[in-house]
């Protein structure tokens, strides 16, 4: 099984063709995509470039294949909420999923039902991408002189995230409330997005219990995901992957590369066309 979340298709900051090397390269049983893949929230960009649309075909092609797809929803792409239940072939949308794994009990959710802003202050939430997704298109400019440096790249949000106080603690805090709730209902694994927190750590809880928590990360920064063979888990990152980092993405087709505006009309003819070839 492969989990991803927190892919945010739709944004400047998704690494699509880096996402896409990796669903190449895998053939799950089951693939959950845990919230956040679609980012519906700032899709009035009208930003859809080639490589976001090989994400998409990339995953109906599994599909095809055999493999079980479930689409939970997450915050950014809340609207398919209303679709919950709805399947297609392999493809099933839901909120929420329950997996038994080996004999153990697995709760997959995306995680936004935790957060305290999500519920009282979704003007606030909204206004936090906005926000986060400028951080990584000045984080992009960064790099590019990081780089003529010879510095190497960095990550501005991860740095501001691992050196506020505030924000360690909220990543506590959401970790202990979803194990906590998880360990009352009895299950094994709880596995989660929305933080873009990579994690795969035991929590105890009340009466000696306790659960393994599971995150699978973003596609964003730490392009993370969750891989589940064997009875084992694992946290895969595409960049300790060499055999599919080192390849050279000039290969790719230039449309693949253009940063391309679209109108609503245009995008729709262009996944049409993208589809029917």
């Amino acid at each position: 099984m492969v989990v991803l979340s927190d892919v945010h298709l739709g944004t400047y900051g998704c690494h699509a063709k880096e996402l896409n090397k990796y669903l190449k390269s895998v053939q799950p049983k089951f693939l959950v995509l845990n919230g956040d893949i679609v980012d519906i929230w700032q899709f009035s960009k009208r930003f859809w470039p080639k490589s976001h649309m090989k994400v998409v075909k990339q995953i109906l092609n599994l599909a095809s294949k055999g493999t079980k797809v479930f689409y939970l929803t997450g915050n950014h792409d809340e609207t398919l909420r209303k679709f919950e239940g709805f399947e297609m072939g392999n493809i099933q949308i839901l909120n929420k999923l329950e997996l038994d794994l080996d004999g153990k009990k697995a709760w997959f959710f995306h995680g936004d039902v935790f957060d305290v802003i999500m519920q009282y202050s979704k003007w606030l939430a909204k206004l936090g991408a906005i926000s986060y997704d400028a951080l990584i298109l000045l984080n992009v400019a960064v790099n590019k002189t990081s780089n003529l440096l010879g510095r190497g790249k960095v990550s501005l949000s991860k740095k501001i995230k691992d050196n506020v106080k505030s924000a360690v603690k909220y990543i506590n805090n959401f970790e202990d409330t979803a194990a906590q709730l998880a360990i009352q209902k009895g299950y094994d694994y709880i596995v989660c997005g929305h933080i873009h927190h990579p994690e795969d750590r035991i929590i105890e809880g009340a009466e000696n219990k306790s659960i393994r928590y599971l995150n699978s990360g973003d596609w964003i920064e730490n392009l993370s995901a969750l891989e589940y063979n064997k009875g084992k888990w694992k946290i895969y990152r595409y960049m300790d992957d060499e055999r599919l980092a080192k390849q050279d993405f000039d290969t790719e087709d230039e449309d693949d590369t253009k940063l391309t505006e679209l109108d609503n009309k245009e995008i729709f003819q262009r996944m049409l066309s993208d589809f029917q070839n």
